[in-house]
């Protein structure tokens, strides 16, 4: 499961791509009035992490730190670079060329894993956001976010198909 050094750039297009998508769901999300991330919290979380702090009570209460809504919107395209990369890695770089739905839904669905089992724990939300008022309702929306994730990756490689051909 190595990706060729020529099918970087395919892969991070791929996961821009479906990140955006994402973003431009969370923004509709949030135009309705459904909450949303605050990714100044993944920043925050990263910039302790950089710092030998992993897990915290409650990442709201922790310290701010400098730039850390920067820092999360980088680690938030970051990942998504990284999820498309193991989608691309897996099918191999014809599927950029000749997408089809289901892998992409399937990393997308997968994908949900990263904020039930290690961001929400680490920012003191507990596993599948068990710490929260409303565990069920915080992880049907994250596997709703992390389908459409999965639909911009397939979105994604149809663009770059149409447009390399």
């Amino acid at each position: 499961m190595t990706l060729p050094l020529q099918d970087i750039p395919l892969a991070m297009l791929t996961g821009i791509g479906a990140t955006a998508v994402m973003d431009t769901w969370l923004l509709l999300l949030k135009r309705m009035g459904v909450p949303t991330l605050n990714f100044a919290f993944i920043g925050r979380w990263v910039g302790h992490l950089f710092r030998g702090q992993l897990a915290h009570a409650a990442i709201a209460k922790a310290a701010p730190i400098r730039g850390e809504l920067t820092w999360g919107w980088l680690t938030h395209y970051a990942v998504g670079v990284a999820f498309a990369t193991v989608l691309v890695s897996i099918q191999g770089t014809d599927w950029v060329h000749h997408p089809t739905l289901l892998p992409a839904l399937a990393v997308g669905v997968g994908s949900v894993a990263a904020p039930l089992l290690v961001m929400q724990p680490a920012m003191g939300s507990g596993f599948a956001a068990s710490r929260t008022p409303t565990p069920l309702k915080n992880c049907l929306r994250s596997l709703a976010n992390h389908t459409v994730f999965g639909l911009g990756l397939y979105l994604s490689a149809l663009v770059i198909a149409l447009i390399s051909r």
